[in-house]
């Protein structure tokens, strides 16, 4: 019988699929239980950078603001923290309740005290990453061709230092939580060679990270017997408002309505099987 974890890692063209057996056969529910035991304040970060663009990608905001909605519905505040390459996207696609926080690109030790200081300011319940890079074994952030892009990326992973409840979404290694399966990354000759420390709570991987955010809904879904998705209409509405603003494909670095390669019509596939599953 097929399951979410099946759904979203369906079309793997990277090598996602390999970690698989690392983790627990239905990581998305057991993500989904820890969001479910952690109610009130959840901050979600994401926004990759792309510098062939010099902009962020269209892999990490549907799904973070999917998630939002999701919570949102069940009463969760919804805190989203990005950085400047993030902002103007978050902005004209979040939910009008929820509340959007600048992350400026700063040194490690201020950094890490802004960080404590959105903990104690916001007080979260829990914390999600989806698709947002986190630091690597030599203190730099890099792309999935491991490239420098420390300039560009502010430091939010030190908001996963404070001991607060989290879960991780990723696809390639070099994202916020894939630090849980470092060692299996940095084996993958498929995957990033520079995969990111940072571990989480809970890791969700997926073929693309939003489907990965949307396996997460759909088990939450699942729990509260309330299918919390997006549709794959607004998702198409989601990408299409993001792409007039400038953010790019991941793949090709072009804003255009793509997302890591996938065509509109090829990624809605996962959303609609996922709405299929539930019903």
């Amino acid at each position: 019988m097929q399951t979410v974890e099946d759904i979203i890692l369906s079309s793997d063209q990277r090598g996602i699929s390999l970690l698989r057996k690392y983790l627990q056969k239905e990581f998305c529910t057991k993500a989904a239980v820890t969001v479910l035991d952690n109610p009130g304040t959840v901050i979600i970060t994401t926004g990759f950078y792309i510098r062939s663009a010099g902009y962020i990608e269209t892999d990490g905001p549907p799904g973070a603001i999917a998630i939002g909605r999701a919570l949102n519905k069940l009463d969760y505040r919804v805190v989203y923290v990005t950085d400047k390459y993030g902002m103007k996207a978050l902005e004209s696609i979040a939910e009008p309740s929820s509340i959007i926080y600048e992350f400026p690109i700063l040194n490690s030790e201020a950094s890490n005290i802004l960080a404590s200081n959105i903990c104690n300011e916001f007080d979260p319940s829990i914390m999600i990453a989806v698709e947002r890079c986190g630091i690597n074994e030599l203190g730099k952030y890099s792309n999935m061709h491991g490239q420098d892009i420390t300039p560009y990326t502010a430091k939010i992973d030190c908001l996963f230092q404070n001991k607060i409840t989290s879960i991780g979404i990723g696809d390639g290694g070099n994202e916020i939580g894939m630090g849980n399966l470092y060692a299996q990354v940095k084996d993958n000759s498929k995957l990033v060679r520079f995969p990111t420390t940072i571990e989480v709570d809970e890791l969700v991987i997926a073929s693309v990270s939003n489907w990965g955010a949307y396996g997460l809904i759909a088990a939450i879904s699942l729990i509260k017997n309330q299918n919390l998705l997006v549709s794959a209409e607004e998702e198409i509405e989601i990408i299409n408002t993001l792409v007039g603003l400038g953010v790019v494909d991941g793949m090709s670095g072009k804003p255009e309505s793509f997302v890591d390669g996938f065509d509109l019509d090829s990624n809605s596939k996962i959303l609609q099987n996922l709405h299929s599953f539930l019903n």
